[in-house]
Formats: structure tokens, sequence, C-alpha cells
């Protein structure tokens, strides 16, 4: 096994192979282990994807770890392997006694793999590439390698820097951005947000994240010095609260609850804000609101009508937000069998003009469902007179 291993691996022979047929069942345990070759960083590695019954995970080892990495899956946990090289194929059978047998067979595959473009998937932060505040939060090791516990973690703040870099056409570029994060926690997609405009895309920065933990914002605080990011801070405060700036050009609002989502799109509306990205978390004001004999068939049931009150939330708020100028989106944030809060509205400064016709199509909503929302309120210097229909 070694030396058919070391005869196709270091010459990037490999194009690809499927390790399989576990010798202990165990239904929380992988099934079969995908490998193909990858370059990160100009460096032969090799992706080992772990096929689980719900969830596939990655791990990219440069040659050193891959080898005896897939030597131990051999010896060790599964009876069979298929490798597949342009010269020949391999297989590889384990007796129940441990005894490996290779059989050669013709080839398979007729050409090689594009290396460059043969990644599961191509990231805004790369993996395999050693990314200082992922290191310090935990998220890689010190060799960029990015850990399995936070593997949805890394893809949840990449899905977050793509979202941002669709909207960078809408910022400014000719001065420093200012950027505030409403609820920023432990401000994981704070750091990544600040590494990827100002360390990747040469942005001048002043971003500053707020939250009301003492001791989540003084950790923060000190990563950001440790990371000598001098246009990122922190500060101790409550969204309704917060006037340090008499203009903002982005504001990301991160699963900030119930109406404190709708403080800060008030704050970014009065800013005016070139782009608004939030995440709004425990949509509590419209189920007590929301009346409707039409509905009753869904609303008298508890979890029904808090999910649709939810929906109805986001869409009033999607629905101010243009009719005072924005272009609104509805994304899907993250997988929703990683969290349930994975709706993110996305608003862009436009340069239309809003019609009669938002403002009507938004007065028959919210009448329909018999609701007071916050936002418009909030915002209602800045909106049409009500209807006296």
């Amino acid at each position: 096994m070694n030396e058919l291993l070391t005869a196709i691996l270091p010459e990037g022979k490999l194009i690809t192979a499927t390790i399989s047929q576990p010798r202990q069942k165990d239904s929380e345990s992988y099934t079969k282990v995908a490998i193909k070759p990858l370059m990160l960083k100009d460096e032969l590695h090799y992706q080992l994807a772990y096929h689980y019954e719900k969830k596939v995970t990655h791990e990219n080892l440069a040659l050193s770890e891959a080898l005896p990495r897939i030597t131990t899956l051999l010896e060790e946990q599964m009876r069979q392997g298929l490798f597949c090289t342009l010269e020949a194929d391999y297989q590889v059978l384990v007796s129940k006694k441990g005894k490996l047998g290779i059989l050669k067979k013709a080839p398979t595959k007729k050409e090689a793999p594009s290396l460059s473009h043969n990644r599961k998937k191509t990231y805004v932060l790369e993996e395999g590439e050693r990314i200082p505040f992922l290191i310090e939060l935990g998220v890689m090791n010190d060799k960029g390698k990015v850990l399995a516990a936070k593997y949805d973690k890394f893809r949840q703040i990449n899905r977050f820097l793509e979202m941002v870099r669709d909207i960078l056409p809408a910022l400014p570029k000719d001065r420093k951005l200012t950027i505030v994060d409403f609820g920023c926690g432990k401000s994981y997609l704070t750091f990544a947000l600040y590494h990827y405009l100002a360390v990747q895309e040469k942005f001048e920065l002043n971003v500053v994240g707020l939250d009301l933990k003492a001791d989540v914002i003084e950790h923060c605080e000190a990563l950001a010095r440790t990371l000598n990011y001098e246009g990122l801070h922190f500060r101790i405060g409550d969204i309704a609260d917060y006037n340090e700036f008499d203009a903002v050009d982005m504001v990301i609002t991160l699963h900030a609850c119930d109406t404190a989502t709708d403080a800060a799109l008030e704050k970014a509306v009065r800013w005016d804000a070139s782009a608004i990205l939030s995440v709004p978390c425990c949509q509590h004001e419209l189920f007590t609101q929301v009346q409707n004999d039409v509905l009753e068939p869904m609303l008298s049931h508890g979890i029904l009508k808090e999910r649709f009150s939810a929906l109805a939330t986001d869409a009033i708020r999607a629905k101010l937000l243009d009719i005072v100028g924005y272009k609104t989106q509805m994304l899907e944030f993250i997988d929703i069998e990683n969290t349930p809060k994975n709706l993110l509205i996305r608003a862009v400064k436009s340069d239309n003009q809003p019609t009669a016709t938002l403002w009507r199509e938004y007065e028959a909503f919210r009448g329909f469902l018999g609701a007071t929302p916050y936002l418009e309120n909030a915002l209602r210097d800045k909106l049409p007179a009500p209807s006296n229909v």
C-alpha cells in the first residue's frame, strides 16, 4: 500500500480516489471518503471529503499529511479503496483478517483534472491560507487548516463576505468608509468584514462594533489591537442610544432581537447609509398584532402564527426600505439546517425614486394584517402620508 501511494501521490498522478466499506458500522461515522488533488498556494494538496449519513465534511492535507492519513484509513478503518490514475485504476481490498490485496485494472479516467479549479468551492477567504483573525478566533490552526468543528462557521463567514462583495460597487471609493455593526457579539463577522475590506480590498476603514456585553467588547477590542486592525474599534452601548456619527456608509445588524433590528434599520436610513445588511432575530412584534379572519386557520396554531409573523415582519421591513429609497433583497444567509435565523435583508441605496405604488402595496399588506409596525412609526417623517382608505 505504501509503495502504491508513494508512487502516485507525490508525482501528482492520482486523479480521484474513493475509500469505502467501514469495518465497523456506526450511524455517527462516515461511510466513505472521497479524495482528490488540488493546488493551494502553488503546493499540491489532497482534499478528503468524509461522507456521513446527513453531511459531508472536508479536510485539505499537504502531501506529508495525506499519505499517512490515507494509509491509516485502509489499514484500520475501511475495507475497500479505488485509486484512479491516467495509467491504471488500482482497487485495494482488505480482508476480514486484515490481509491487503491490490488489483491493477485498465484506467477509467482519460484526462487529468484542472487542479486550479478542482476545489469544492472557491471562497473569499481561502482554505489553506493562514488568516490571522481566523487563527485567533479558533477557526483555523496556525497552519491555515480549518478546524473540523468550525467548518460551518468558516462557511458562514465566507457566505457573509460573498454578500458584501456583491455590493462593493455601491460603496464610496474616494474616502474612508464608516461602518457600524450593531449587536456585534463575539464579532466573527466584524473581524471578517474588516479583514476583507481593509486587508484584501485595500479600503480605508473606520469600523465600530457595538454590543451591550462588556466582557465581550473588552475581548474584541483587545483582539483588534493584537491584530493591528487600526481602523476597528468596539463600544459598549445600546442601539437606540448610539449617536457617535452623523453619517455612516454601511450598517450591519446580525441577530438583533425583535424591534432592536428596527432601531438599527432606522439609524441606517437616517445616516443615509449606502448599504445595509441585516439578519433579523426573534420577530415577536407582529405576533401579538396580526388579526385576520381569512388567516384564522393558520393563526389559530401558535407555531404557524409565529413563523408567519416573522416572515411578515421582514416583508414589512423590506418594503419600507424600498419606499425610503433602497433596493432590497431577501437572501439565504446560511443553510437552515445550521440555524433557523437564516434570512438576510440586503439593501443598497438606489437612485430610483420610490413610486406611489410601493406605498399603496405596503398599506394594503399592513392593513390586511391589522399591524402597526415599529419601523413605520420610527420612519414616519420619511414616509408618505397615510391613506384615508
